[in-house]
């Protein structure tokens, strides 16, 4: 009975006129691939924010050294160079912390055969793949007789493999001349891709951070240091911790300023994860108002269907159908309109959000809560501005309507 009274008469109403229906939808269409567009790229920027800043280290907390002031001039942060080796193994003594590494990175020339690259070379220590995440792809990590040797030992990112050994199944066991220095390729780690600042992270060699201090930079500092708590809950406490062992190994007494900085990501993480997931609000929130756009674009065709339709709707009140039937007949094609629309929105959408990850290759990513979101709303906007013409055709005065011209 509700098909026939109803919805039937809607729908063949709806297919009598295609074109006016696929121009009336065209608006919802738009609305809704704007909102999936601007959404797939507000979240897929977001997420991939937190993998770069995650890619970073598990819990991490740098130690960086500080400022150091010569006849008045301020270096700024890493002039102190007063990190060293020993600082880590006491940091790695405090509760909390979970694994520490030193640091020691340069940048230089190496060659391998008949190839050559310059790239990141770092020394680092043999809990630095745990620190960091990042697991070998083949063959093994050096280990703490390596450093205790001070081993000319390397493993080799990604994109260096591909620069010193193209073609080449599997560089273990080649030799990597650093500096002069040849090492040898113990294993090769696994991709991690372009850091949120766009840096190729693969491009690197990693080797003990003896080796690089005695063969390569010749010095007794480190860069950094990298540490790993236990549990993310205790960042703050670790941090502490750490400030108070090293001021108190570096002999700083009050009010002398610290030679070195403590930081961790967390904040970073949360500033990123807020600011991206406003932005992807904002977004959403413009491409809405297509929508609304779309909406009143409704309103105004079903206002002109009701016009066109004055006779009609007479002769169905004049042979008894009541002004209920006739409001949810109009009611029913808007809403049909505007979900259809809803619909072939997501799918222009979805369509539109891969086309701009492959041509502009930005990360995208389509939440199911936002498909369902912009097809409610949709729905919702086709209730709203359906509304009005639909009670204006069933409030018309039959005899009226049917002397209508």
């Amino acid at each position: 009975m509700i098909f026939d009274a109803t919805l039937r008469p809607a729908f063949t109403a709806l297919l009598r006129n295609k074109a006016r229906s696929m121009l009336t939808m065209l608006g919802i269409v738009i609305g809704v691939a704007a909102v999936i567009v601007t959404v797939a790229i507000g979240t897929g920027a977001r997420t991939s924010v937190q993998k770069s800043i995650a890619s970073l280290g598990s819990n991490l907390i740098v130690v960086q050294p500080g400022s150091i002031t010569q006849g008045g001039a301020r270096s700024g942060f890493g002039g102190a160079s007063t990190l060293t080796p020993a600082d880590g193994l006491a940091i790695a003594q405090l509760p909390g912390v979970a694994a520490v590494s030193p640091v020691v990175s340069l940048r230089t020339q190496v060659v391998a055969g008949g190839n050559n690259w310059q790239t990141f070379v770092s020394g680092v220590a043999p809990t630095y793949s745990y620190i960091r995440s990042w697991p070998v792809a083949s063959g093994r990590f050096f280990n703490q007789s390596d450093v205790q040797a001070i081993a000319k030992v390397a493993v080799l990112g990604q994109t260096v493999v591909t620069q010193l050994f193209p073609g080449q199944s599997s560089p273990i066991g080649a030799s990597v001349l650093i500096k002069g220095t040849p090492f040898t390729v113990i294993g090769t780690l696994s991709p991690l891709g372009q850091s949120a600042m766009g840096q190729d992270q693969d491009d690197v060699i990693l080797i003990p951070y003896s080796s690089a201090m005695e063969r390569l930079t010749g010095l007794k500092t480190v860069n950094s240091l990298m540490v790993s708590s236990t549990q993310a809950s205790q960042i703050d406490e670790v941090q502490s911790a750490i400030t108070t062992l090293l001021a108190r190994r570096h002999r700083i007494v009050p009010p002398e300023p610290n030679d070195f900085q403590v930081r961790n990501l967390q904040a970073i993480a949360q500033a990123a994860g807020s600011t991206a997931q406003v932005m992807e609000v904002l977004l959403a929130s413009v491409a809405a108002v297509s929508l609304i756009v779309g909406g009143i674009g409704v309103m105004n065709i079903m206002l002109v269907s009701v016009t066109e339709r004055t006779r009609e709707i007479g002769l169905r009140m004049a042979v008894g159908a009541p002004g209920r039937s006739i409001l949810q007949q109009f009611l029913t094609e808007a809403i049909a309109l505007s979900s259809v629309g809803g619909v072939i929105g997501v799918v222009v959408g979805a369509l539109g959000a891969l086309l701009v990850s492959v041509l502009a290759h930005w990360p995208t990513q389509i939440p199911l809560p936002w498909v369902a979101l912009a097809v409610g709303f949709a729905a919702l906007v086709g209730i709203f501005f359906g509304y009005y013409p639909a009670r204006k055709a069933a409030a018309l005065n039959p005899i009226e309507a049917l002397r209508f011209e």
